[in-house]
């Protein structure tokens, strides 16, 4: 089972949204790029980042990011700590709630965000699909 966010998760998780039509469909206008940050619960420094460039129902490219202090410019930054992430893939909390009730932050255009809620479910559904480890 591949940890959230190490290269192996990034990779499968990528190829699986590659492959989901509901994605492609809910996503077919989107145009922007994330970084997910997950935080250690306790100290609130960050753990585990990646990079995903979203673009019209496919993700075109996708890495981990290694070097925390030097992340990489994005359109949106969609941070919170590791457990709200567990929450989140495991369907207990929706993205966007997360957002609305403080548990994550977003970096970037809100209202444009809030426009592609189907696709940000469907990226969460997508995450369903990998047996994932947390640290």
């Amino acid at each position: 089972m591949p940890v959230i966010f190490s290269k192996e998760w990034v990779e499968e998780y990528t190829k699986q949204l590659n492959s989901n039509p509901a994605y492609e469909e809910a996503a077919k206008t989107w145009e922007g790029d994330f970084v997910f940050i997950g935080r250690d619960d306790k100290t609130k420094e960050i753990k585990l980042a990646a990079y995903f460039d979203l673009w019209h129902g496919k993700c075109r490219k996708s890495y981990v990011v290694d070097d925390v202090k030097n992340m990489p410019k994005s359109e949106f930054v969609y941070d919170g700590p590791i457990s709200n992430w567990k929450k989140v893939l495991s369907k207990e909390l929706d993205p966007i709630q997360g957002l609305m009730s403080g548990k994550f932050k977003l970096t970037g255009n809100m209202s444009k965000v809030m426009r592609a809620v189907k696709a940000a479910q469907e990226l969460v559904n997508t995450t369903m699909k990998i047996k994932t480890e947390w640290p």
